[in-house]
């Protein structure tokens, strides 16, 4: 009896324990429930304040992390110490730009981005005799921009959610390398890149293009699958005269948008329309802020004419409510050129460089002095500095190698104004057109289609590749807002670029600082205001040294500065020889020279576009934003249907933006100031000759006063 009522107390006592234990974790949870989401339920955290009492320093880590991510910062714990009996004492939880920005790059001149700041944001908790943690310091003030939107970039956030932990699982199980792990959460396919003769990469006049098995399905069903899941995708197909389709292009509402901030210069991609691939493939491209490929639009092209592309042309441009770009890059093609004149007359059209160097082998490859033809016809494009310098490395070129009566050579002659880096200085093409050996240009569909690539995995993986672009432009924006490149000389005007450019663009900027190194000024000679400074600079070629004298001239009435050498107005990037005069003279720089499209603390509008392949839940802005648009849409519906509605409408958005305006609700308070217009997205347009259906907005169908839709004669593999 004693033994079994010993084990009964001994049961009792373990009971009480674990209901004790059950009780102190079901109060944990609660406490930590309640950091989370606030005492009402609520996802917002309070402002740190003195007096502020924990449970434990778990509690205030988590409250301080929800509060940092609730503002736009990360956090990193800063210090602790221990008291006498071991346990912690007092600790510091800080924002992680707290330091002095140091780089530990080798290379001075090459310094790498920092995270430090010197911000002072902080949080003491010291532990009280009842047990509990206080916080007995608070700093608020940060020495950098916030930004709730990009805060899920900072370590100390990241976190994966439960779908992603189940999708992994049986991948790391089954001993998958951790970057394929990783991929295997955006992607669904991989591609393979096969190594292919120059041939395979000319545009093929021979042949009608196939969509292959199934591609008219997929086609069909890729359409189906992006009205519903965006309102604003519109897409069309054009017809010939014998209602046979001849191309298709699509777009979204997101394309739209990006075109409004990057649409100066595009480049219409053609790398697909060969004997390389099996998908008639095209796609309007330019490049964003950070250098990076931004998408405007695809097609597909069926038929390889003239009318075929001018067709596809004036729908991607009727798609652009009409606003052409201001330079057009292309592939050197005599069909695309006829169709660029017809469409964008006032537009400058360019050829690729990079393209052209790519058919030397084809053109030379069995020349016995292939290898010194590639190298003198390479100097002469790339050294040359001026027009006068080029003619005449061109003729020595002929000369030397008898080429006076190579078709090729003289076609490419005759368009010497077209890619002739020496031709093109005053176009404006953003970095996008190679000037420099070793440069290149990407599709943006590379590696994601390849040789065997069919138009139903390319639909299948389509909003894979653009959800992975649109990453990549958030990664780099955050790198941009939370780390800095140290400036390696002391003048101001480096410090202004530091300030507002993106990372990708300040380090072009540096490349022309670095090159103060080799560049020396002499004495200037004054006309009324303006300055002629003799700039002299050492280029280097082939391991030779090339000296090159640049006249540049400052007018002291309006800070202008130009250089014959026109780096700013080809690339947008200040050149070293402008930028030695302007340090010479202890001049600000002007504001001219600072360009949006290389800015990163400006709001663009299409970051809060929905797509298909957009997981808005992350993005309160961005959720408002879209809300916002819908009602916007409605009441534009509505008020079209009379003029004296629409001026009713128009009078009362615009009373309400100077309202948002003066109360500084419409822009994040932690950026600086850029107001967005308020715009309806529907998407309202004519289709072109020929069309057959256009799915507008509403998901209805469209067709033009010739009725070609009844009776198609689908060829090319539809």
């Amino acid at each position: 009896m004693a033994e079994s009522s010993k084990s009964s107390n001994a049961e009792n006592t373990n009971v009480d324990r674990v209901r004790n234990l059950n009780v102190s974790l079901l109060d944990k949870r609660e406490n930590v429930m309640e950091i989370l989401y606030g005492k009402d339920g609520s996802e917002s955290a309070e402002e740190p304040k003195v007096g502020m009492s924990f449970s434990s320093e778990e509690e205030v880590r988590l409250y301080y992390m929800k509060y940092a991510k609730q503002v736009g910062f990360g956090v990193s714990k800063r210090s602790s110490k221990p008291g006498d009996n071991g346990k912690l004492r007092y600790f510091t939880l800080a924002c992680v730009q707290q330091g002095t920005p140091k780089s530990n790059a080798s290379n001075i001149l090459k310094p790498r981005p920092v995270e430090k700041m010197g911000c002072k944001a902080k949080i003491n908790a010291a532990l009280t005799l009842d047990g509990r943690f206080t916080l007995s310091t608070v700093v608020l003030e940060h020495t950098h921009a916030l930004s709730p939107g990009k805060a899920i970039f900072f370590r100390c956030h990241k976190r994966l959610g439960s779908k992603a932990k189940r999708k992994l699982e049986p991948n790391e199980i089954s001993g998958i390398h951790t970057s394929k792990n990783f991929k295997s959460l955006v992607e669904t396919k991989s591609s393979e890149n096969l190594p292919l003769e120059e041939k395979d990469y000319q545009i093929d006049k021979t042949r009608q293009h196939q969509l292959g098995v199934g591609g008219s399905e997929a086609l069909r069903n890729f359409f189906i699958r992006m009205q519903q899941k965006n309102d604003h995708f519109f897409y069309v197909m054009d017809a010939d005269d014998e209602c046979r389709v001849r191309n298709v292009f699509w777009a979204d509402a997101r394309c739209k948008a990006a075109y409004e901030s990057f649409g100066d210069v595009i480049t219409f991609d053609t790398t697909y329309l060969t004997k390389a691939y099996k998908i008639p493939l095209v796609s309007f491209m330019g490049v964003n802020h950070h250098g990076q490929l931004i998408l405007f639009g695809c097609g597909l092209i069926l038929s390889e004419d003239t009318n075929s592309f001018v067709s596809l042309f004036e729908s991607w441009l009727r798609f652009m409510n009409c606003r052409a770009p201001n330079a057009i890059i292309t592939d050197q093609d005599k069909t695309l050129q006829n169709a660029i004149a017809r469409v964008f007359p006032r537009a400058q059209h360019r050829f690729c460089l990079w393209q052209i160097i790519k058919r030397l082998p084809e053109n030379f490859g069995a020349h016995s002095q292939y290898e010194a033809i590639k190298s003198s016809l390479q100097s002469c494009v790339y050294d040359s500095l001026s027009r006068d310098e080029f003619e005449e490395s061109w003729q020595k070129l002929l000369e030397r190698y008898n080429l006076h009566d190579n078709a090729w050579l003289n076609l490419l002659y005759g368009d010497r104004h077209l890619w002739v880096p020496s031709y093109l200085k005053n176009t404006f093409l953003a970095g996008m057109c190679t000037i420099q050996r070793g440069e290149g240009m990407n599709s943006f569909f590379d590696d994601y289609v390849n040789s065997k690539t069919t138009l139903k995995q390319f639909f299948e993986q389509f909003d894979n590749v653009l959800r992975r672009k649109v990453e990549n432009e958030m990664t780099a924006d955050f790198n941009s807002f939370s780390t800095q490149i140290p400036c390696i000389t002391h003048y101001s005007i480096e410090k202004q670029f530091q300030e507002v450019y993106t990372i990708t663009k300040f380090k072009e900027v540096q490349d022309e600082f670095r090159g103060f190194l080799y560049c020396v000024a002499s004495l200037p000679t004054c006309e009324d205001s303006i300055h002629l400074y003799q700039v002299t600079d050492e280029i280097k070629v082939d391991g030779f040294i090339k000296r090159a004298k640049f006249c540049v001239a400052f007018n002291e009435d309006n800070a202008e500065v130009k250089c014959p050498c026109n780096l700013f107005e080809f690339k947008g990037i200040l050149c070293r020889h402008a930028l030695r005069v302007l340090t010479m003279l202890d001049k600000d720089l002007s504001s001219k020279y600072i360009l949006d499209r290389w800015r990163k603390d400006l709001k663009r509008k299409y970051t809060f576009v929905k797509s298909s392949y957009d997981d808005l839940s992350g993005n309160l802005e961005a959720q408002r934003y879209d809300k916002l648009t819908k009602s916007f849409f409605e009441v534009a519906l509505i008020a079209s249907k009379s003029e004296e509605a629409c001026m009713k409408s128009i009078s009362h958005v615009s009373r309400l933006k100077g309202e948002l305006v003066h109360h500084g609700s419409s822009c994040d308070s932690s950026t600086p100031s850029h107001h967005l217009p308020v715009a309806s997205l529907g998407i309202s347009m004519q289709a072109p000759h020929h069309t057959l259906d256009v799915m507008d907005q509403d998901g209805g169908m469209s067709t033009t006063n010739q009725d070609v839709h009844v009776n198609i004669h689908w060829s090319a593999g539809f």
